[in-house]
C-alpha cells in the first residue's frame, strides 16, 4: 500500500519513544501489502484492528496503548494516516470523522483568493 504521511507517525514516536518499534514494524508491514476489502486486512489482523465507517480502520498499536486511525482506498491501494494517539485520547474522539493531519493550505493559494476577492469587490464599485 502506498502510505500517506509517514512524518504524522516519526513526529509521533518522538514524543512516545516506546510506541516506535511497533510503528516502525506496522509501517514496513502495510507497505508491503495489498488488500482488496476490510474483510481480507481483518482476516490477517484479527482483534488487533476495527473496521470502521468511511473506509476507515483503527489499528492497536504497541499492545493497545495507542490506537491509529487509517482511511484505505482498496481499490487503489493507498491508506492515509488520520489519527494516533493514546487510547485515552482515542477514547475521546470519533474515529469516523477525526482528520488530525490535513493538508495545510498553500499561502499562494490563499493570497491568490484574497486577490481575487478584492479585484471583485473593486469591479462592483
Amino acid at each position: 500500500m502506498n502510505i500517506y504521511n509517514k512524518s504524522s507517525i516519526i513526529k509521533f514516536y518522538t514524543k512516545h519513544a516506546d510506541a516506535k518499534v511497533s510503528l516502525e514494524i506496522w509501517y514496513e508491514e502495510l507497505e508491503k501489502k495489498t488488500w482488496k476489502s476490510p474483510n481480507k486486512l481483518k482476516a490477517y489482523y484479527g482483534g488487533n484492528v476495527s473496521i470502521l465507517k468511511n473506509s476507515r480502520v483503527a489499528f492497536d498499536i504497541n499492545g493497545n496503548d495507542y490506537r491509529l486511525i487509517v482511511v484505505i482506498n482498496y481499490e487503489n491501494g493507498w491508506l492515509f494516516i488520520k489519527f494516533i494517539g493514546t487510547h485515552v485520547q482515542y477514547d475521546k474522539i470519533d474515529a469516523n470523522t477525526i482528520d488530525l493531519y490535513k493538508a495545510k493550505p498553500n499561502r499562494n493559494s490563499e493570497r491568490k483568493q484574497q486577490i481575487k476577492k478584492n479585484e471583485h469587490r473593486s469591479n462592483k464599485k
